[in-house]
């Protein structure tokens, strides 16, 4: 039986069949995004023969953590087959930021990433990408129809080698008649798929574009994320520089600060110089480390020193760290237990 999350009105049109009026299917969306009802018997505008026999595909949290600056971590379970996937809430008296997956594990293998480590089991469906922002504003009572809450995939896996479900899943997540988000408040983060970017800039419906940049040379990029031998340094930024951007949209890029690898003063001048005629932003975000990542954290003085540089020409920013103790930032989820978590400094 498939699960109905994940559907979209055609979608489910076709599987209540024929014989049901096809306004059916639109009260079958509003209640599965816009109510996001957890079972459909909460739904009385329907029938009681059609409350039944429908599998939601709702995720369920297999484990939960939670950090001293108050981020959580989900590992979700998917009832297809029972894997585990990683969603972060990081919450904000501002704003709340939902970081979610695209993938079980990652095929991409940048050096400094503990998701990396577990290579690649599968591609999340457009409902599992959907349940886990439907999971979580659930838990928390979150609503981005009256409330700030952005969405990153910058979770488990590479979006774009998955770029049909997720543009399925970010049509949902967007529609103002389903889950309710703006598309500028969802980002999308890629290694650099160079033909999939181009394929995400002719949707309709789509999130904003991050590249994980993290090098300022192709010798560097390659050491370090290995897939700069497929697609190139200078064809990425070619193709951000084609990029088609809204009015007022920016291309952010995503920087890991590796201390004594690319945090010279060299590399901030050649990242302003590789950037300069694209309209961009750059975060910088200091290595979260983990166990078997093979680089140390940079320095504050670097850190602070980059960022100096870069800010005289671009606009960048510091990202701060939410979740390191439970390895939820940035480059660690790795579906780690409680029993594995060191200590970090």
């Amino acid at each position: 039986m498939a699960s109905l999350l994940g559907m979209d009105e055609n979608d489910l049109r076709e599987t209540l069949g024929t014989k049901v009026p096809a306004y059916r299917a639109k009260q079958f969306y509003d209640a599965l995004y816009r109510q996001r009802v957890s079972n459909l018997e909460e739904v009385a505008a329907l029938p009681l023969e059609l409350r039944s026999g429908h599998q939601l595909g709702s995720l369920e949290a297999a484990e939960t953590y939670t950090s001293s600056d108050g981020t959580t971590r989900y590992l979700l379970r998917l009832p297809e087959d029972g894997r585990t996937v990683e969603t972060v809430l990081m919450p904000d008296p501002n704003r709340s930021t939902l970081c979610i997956s695209s993938q079980v594990g990652c095929p991409v293998d940048c050096q400094f990433c503990l998701t990396a480590k577990m290579g690649l089991e599968r591609n999340l469906t457009a409902g599992e990408i959907v349940g886990q922002v439907l999971y979580v504003c659930n838990k928390h009572g979150l609503d981005p129809r009256s409330q700030h809450v952005n969405i990153v995939m910058m979770g488990m896996g590479e979006p774009l080698l998955n770029l049909k479900n997720v543009l399925k899943a970010t049509k949902i997540i967007c529609d103002d008649r389903g889950v309710g988000f703006s598309p500028k408040r969802m980002t999308v983060s890629t290694a650099g798929i160079i033909p999939k970017i181009e394929e995400l800039g002719q949707a309709k419906v789509r999130p904003k574009l991050a590249i994980s940049l993290n090098a300022s040379t192709e010798e560097q990029r390659v050491a370090i994320m290995p897939i700069t031998r497929k697609y190139h340094l200078a064809d990425l930024i070619k193709v951000c520089k084609e990029f088609p951007l809204k009015p007022r949209e920016h291309i952010t890029f995503e920087y890991v600060l590796l201390g004594g690898v690319n945090d010279t003063d060299a590399d901030a001048r050649r990242v302003t110089r590789l950037l300069g005629n694209i309209r961009a932003k750059v975060n910088l975000i200091a290595l979260n480390p983990g166990p078997g990542i093979p680089f140390e954290m940079p320095t504050e003085e670097r850190v602070a020193s980059f960022h100096a540089i870069v800010m005289e020409k671009i606009p960048c920013f510091v990202r701060k760290p939410r979740g390191r103790d439970i390895y939820a930032a940035c480059g660690q989820l790795k579906k780690m237990a409680a029993e594995e978590f060191v200590h970090i400094h």
